[in-house]
Parts: C-alpha cells; sequence; structure tokens
C-alpha cells in the first residue's frame, strides 16, 4: 500500500455513501438550482459545515457557470479542486528541530494511543524522542503512556499519579534539553473544554515549556475523534479559542462515514490537520494529505 494509501482505504465508508448520492443527484438533474442545492445537502449530510457546504457549492456554480459546462466529469473535477484549496487553506506546518509537542483533548479521543504512534513516527524519521506522562489524574494514563514508550522505544519521564502536571513538563523538557532529544511529546489529561481551570493548567504548561526551552519549536496539536463528526468542530474551535491550535490529529479516521467536518476545521478555522490514526496498530498513522484525503472523499 502507498504512503498515503492507508488514509485513502480508510475513509472508505465515506466515499461509498457520497459517490452514491453523487450518481444518483447527476442521473435526476441537470446543472441547475435545484442540482446544486442538492449537492449542497449532500455535502452536509456528510458533516461539511453549513457554511462551507454553500461556500463550496458556490464557488462550484459560478466556474461551471461561467464556463458554460454541464459535463459531470467536469463538475466533479471542480468539486475535487476546489474542496482540496480548502483544505489547503491551512498549511500543514513543517517540524523544526529540537521540537515540543503538547497533545490536548478532551477524554476518550484516544490521546495516548496517538502519542505512541506519533513517537514511532518520528524514529523512523530517525529522531530521537522522549514522552511526557503529564497525565497525572490517572494512573492507568501513565501506565498506558509507557507500554507505548516501550513499544515505540523511547524515553519516558513521569511521576506519580496526583503530581504537578507543570512540574513532570519542567521535569521532560530539563531532560530533552540537557540530552540534546530531538522531540519531546507531551502527554496532558482529557478534559472537557467547557472547565475555565482545566485550561488554566494547559497555559501554564504553555509558560513553562516557553520559558524552560525557548529554543524549542513549540506546537500545540488537537487531538479529534475522527467518528464524532460535528462535534469534533466544536471541540476544535473552543481548544483553537482558548489555547491557540497549530494542528490536529484524527484518530479513528477509519472508523467514520462521515468526514465532511475536515474540510470545516481547515476552511473556517484555519487549522491544519497533520496526522491521521487509520488503525490501531503503532504504524497505523499517516501524514495528513489534502489530495489524498479529497479522492479518498468521493
Amino acid at each position: 500500500m502507498g504512503l498515503f494509501g492507508k488514509i485513502k482505504d480508510a475513509l472508505r465508508k465515506t466515499k461509498e455513501g457520497v459517490a452514491h448520492k453523487m450518481r444518483q443527484l447527476f442521473l435526476k438533474n441537470k446543472l441547475g438550482n435545484e442540482f446544486y442545492d442538492e449537492l449542497e445537502e449532500i455535502l452536509i449530510s456528510s458533516d461539511v459545515s453549513v457554511r462551507t457546504a454553500e461556500d463550496v457549492v458556490e464557488q462550484v456554480k459560478e466556474e461551471a457557470i461561467g464556463n458554460k459546462v454541464r459535463d459531470e466529469a467536469f463538475v466533479t473535477d471542480l468539486l475535487k479542486d476546489i474542496l482540496e484549496d480548502t483544505l489547503n487553506e491551512a498549511p500543514v506546518p513543517e517540524f523544526r528541530y529540537p521540537a515540543v509537542i503538547m497533545f490536548v483533548g478532551v477524554n476518550g479521543v484516544g490521546k495516548t494511543t496517538t502519542i505512541g504512534k506519533v513517537a514511532n513516527w518520528f524514529v523512523k524519521q530517525k529522531k530521537s524522542v522522549t514522552v511526557a506522562a503529564a497525565d497525572t489524574f490517572r494512573a492507568a494514563a501513565i501506565g498506558q503512556l509507557e507500554i507505548w514508550a516501550e513499544r515505540a522505544k523511547v524515553r519516558i519521564v513521569k511521576h506519580e499519579e496526583g503530581s504537578d502536571p507543570s512540574a513532570v513538563v519542567f521535569d521532560a523538557v530539563s531532560s530533552a534539553r540537557a540530552r540534546g532529544t530531538d522531540v519531546l511529546l507531551v502527554d496532558t489529561a482529557g478534559r472537557l473544554h467547557v472547565k475555565e481551570n482545566l485550561m488554566n493548567e494547559l497555559k501554564k504548561m504553555d509558560r513553562v515549556v516557553a520559558r524552560e526551552f525557548p529554543e524549542a519549536h513549540f506546537y500545540k496539536f488537537l487531538v479529534l475523534d475522527a467518528t464524532t463528526g460535528q462535534n469534533a468542530y466544536s471541540q476544535a474551535k473552543v481548544f483553537r479559542d482558548a489555547v491557540s491550535i497549530d494542528g490536529i490529529v484524527l484518530t479513528k479516521l477509519d472508523g467514520t462515514a462521515k468526514g465532511g467536518f475536515v474540510f470545516s476545521l481547515c476552511g473556517e478555522l484555519k487549522v491544519p490537520v497533520v496526522f491521521a490514526g487509520v488503525g490501531e496498530k503503532i504504524d497505523d498513522l499517516e501524514r495528513f494529505d489534502a489530495e489524498e484525503f479529497v479522492e479518498g472523499f468521493f
């Protein structure tokens, strides 16, 4: 399977639904207002937000009318191009080193598992990696991260359950800096995005990294469960406004039949998707690719 083949394969459920609806639309309607109204409905039913769906369909309509085109293939390709442009409105950051990546998100989205997969990805890029167990609220989270660190063959910095997460980050940063580590990955406790005290805790960890490791390139990645659809978009908006987000990691992309919210993340929130989880194994993580995602969507 090719480098991005897993993403395309993971979207099989989405593709089956959207492609069928598109075929039915072209069989039923000639290009016209009714056609574009139904095209908009197809996008919305695939979890594209209303605002993004309206904007995309308006662009398709303008260009098709301007070129006096009524050909199905042309319109489909045009739609794909516009959706790809929408994804590229939020350019994916290139990693620079030393790098510190803090992973945030609500409970149950798969942050700890994701960190193990990302650690493995960087190891394959020949980078030295340390993980920090700053989710100190649950002993199980520390134990789980230890297992993933062992699988990825990377170092882990941890404290006891109930310790101050910022103290873990401080020690991890000090260790990574002293050893010349390329990448430090920081796990954090899952939090309800409405809890102000938990958001303040993230900001405190943020300040520790900025103060103690100023030469590092600091990224904050939000982990989102792709199967939650539009709810994932809502989470992204709140976290972006609270702590500023540099990128998104999608988990369980292979479990969703509606991946359209990703277009709204990039087009409206201007937050790029950096990685996509496409399975449960340690290698089931792919760098996100806009073209491949669109091809997998239709």
